[in-house]
């Protein structure tokens, strides 16, 4: 399991920003929780031959 935290900041459209966060909420998610999530499956969908931590791997096995 991730130990530490880092700050990734990024620029979105205000607009798009609004409906992200409006879905996240009406699934009861935080922002923070979907783009943790999308950025493991890039990860594990693109990492290539790179090996990757078995906690990562398990992590897109179980849909989390």
């Amino acid at each position: 399991m991730e130990k530490r935290t880092a700050r990734l900041t990024l620029l979105i459209d205000p607009q798009k920003k609004q409906i992200f966060e409006e879905i996240c909420a009406a699934q009861d998610l935080t922002p923070s929780q979907v783009v943790r999530k999308l950025i493991r499956q890039y990860i594990i969908d693109n990492a290539g031959s790179r090996e990757l931590p078995e906690w990562l791997k398990a992590a897109g096995k179980a849909g989390d």
